[in-house]
């Protein structure tokens, strides 16, 4: 990138010794880490003018006021290329995975994402002391044609795709209404947009700000709406409410808060940003063929299945569309109500490897029979993988520790994804000649390891004991 490399130039007097390209997610917009001995600066290609220049005076303005967000260095002529400041490589949506995963976060966890939508006020009413909405891209405002284009977006990436059946125009009449309700109370704060943990940097354990291009003038609840109910987050009902009481004793400071209006009035917006989102999974995932995003779409759906546990009576038609939606077969079997079920085996092979009773067809199975078998002693025979005799057996030898570490790191991998892609069953087999020492062995620890690592269900069969348990 010589046009990166020139501003770097441009702006430090030195030249950057190397350039490398970071992954980025859902946008067109490429960044680039440029460095050298004494600096480190991270380049932008966007393919947007009219996004650039907003990203730009937005930044600027923010850090004027004191803001945490990344400063803009210097940008090219034709305002395709800038360059601002590095923050690290730390993402708020990364520092959380293991809550995500399990479905539990830890206490350092909670506060991280605290600290972060505690700060969303000061953007919001701060940011917007003095900020030249016309700069923003594509449009200076949130408005009817705003919440029409995203219904729309919804409708037609998203709803048409699946194939469900429904009435145009008493679809639009409810959008309509929707609209109407969301246009309340509008307020001349700002509106990040985008406002999602993976739009957070952590840097020296500080929450930093990020892809704000498309933010605009609009009401505060969209943002909290937003983050709180960031489809891939995994949040728990109890932390939804930690999040936003952070966030309104932070909103105090700026305005009163009337609790109870506010928890109505945000309700219909945690629907619009759900739809909206729905919307960008299905033409980043249906049209764009992104698999990135089709992965997301279980998340947004569970959601909508909250939501719709308490009807929308301003909607009826929507209601009742969106229920048959939350039930149709692609996405009923993806419940988030529904732990992921990992059925652990033990089982010989002379036997035949067992079944898979969820009908997926299996899963993984690890042959033990290169293991030293405490079978081919007598004093063995009449003891189980479970008796302290054949423990020690094992463990002496050692071979067992190594066969296991590799087997708990395709495991541990597999249970991850199964997990993010809300899959509801996982089979894993452990098969010895007799299905009585060295498979009951592993089986139970891998049960006992999975237990400690993961918010799972597990059950543990030892099919040639007829044992079956759930741990």
């Amino acid at each position: 990138m010589k046009q990166l490399e020139k501003l770097f130039e441009q702006h430090l007097h030195e030249k950057s010794t190397h350039i490398e390209e970071l992954p980025s997610s859902g946008s067109n917009r490429r960044y680039f880490r440029l460095t050298n001995k004494n600096h480190s600066l991270i380049g932008v290609k966007g393919t947007s003018v009219g996004e650039n220049k907003a990203f730009m005076a937005i930044a600027k303005h923010f850090y004027s006021k004191g803001l945490p967000v990344p400063k803009v260095y210097n940008h090219s002529s034709d305002f395709m290329f800038y360059l601002q400041e590095d923050l690290g490589d730390e993402i708020l949506f990364k520092a959380t995975e293991k809550g995500r995963l399990c479905g539990s976060f830890d206490k350092n966890e909670r506060k991280l994402l605290c600290d972060a939508i505690y700060q969303l006020p000061s953007f919001q009413f701060v940011g917007a002391e003095g900020l030249d909405f016309s700069i923003c891209y594509p449009q200076p405002e949130f408005d009817e044609r705003m919440i029409s284009f995203d219904l729309n977006y919804f409708k037609y990436c998203f709803l048409k795709a699946t194939g469900l059946d429904f009435s145009e125009i008493e679809l639009e009449d409810d959008f309509r209404k929707m609209s109407e309700v969301l246009m309340r109370n509008f307020s001349a704060t700002f509106l990040y947009r985008d406002f999602q943990s993976r739009n957070v940097m952590l840097k020296d354990g500080k929450p930093y700000y990020i892809d704000f291009q498309g933010g605009r003038k609009g009401p505060i609840y969209y943002d909290v709406a937003s983050f709180i109910w960031q489809a891939k987050a995994n949040y728990s009902d109890e932390l939804r409410e930690e999040l936003l009481q952070t966030y309104l004793t932070a909103l105090r400071k700026y305005m009163p808060v009337d609790e109870t209006y506010f928890r109505k009035q945000l309700r219909h917006f945690v629907l619009f940003r759900t739809l909206q989102v729905l919307g960008a999974y299905g033409f980043r995932g249906y049209f764009e063929k992104k698999p990135h995003f089709l992965q997301s779409v279980p998340y947004a759906i569970d959601n909508l299945r909250s939501l719709l546990q308490e009807p929308f009576e301003e909607y009826p038609y929507l209601s009742k569309l969106l229920t048959e939606l939350t039930n149709m077969r692609q996405f009923s079997e993806f419940s988030l109500e529904q732990k992921l079920e990992v059925r652990i085996y033990s089982f010989a092979y002379k036997k035949g490897i067992p079944n898979d009773i969820s009908g997926n067809g299996g899963g993984y199975v690890f042959d033990c029979r290169a293991l030293n078998n405490p079978g081919k002693f007598e004093h063995y025979r009449h003891f189980i993988g479970t008796d302290p005799e054949v423990i020690k057996f094992l463990e002496d030898d050692g071979g067992i520790f190594k066969f296991l570490d590799n087997a708990y790191a395709l495991v541990d991998a597999h249970v991850q994804r199964f997990i993010e892609r809300k899959f509801t069953h996982l089979m894993v087999c452990f098969g010895c000649t007799g299905g009585q020492h060295r498979s009951v062995y592993s089986a139970e620890h891998l049960a006992e390891h999975l237990s400690k690592k993961f918010d799972v269900n597990i059950t543990l069969v030892h099919r040639e004991l007829d044992i079956e348990k759930k741990l």
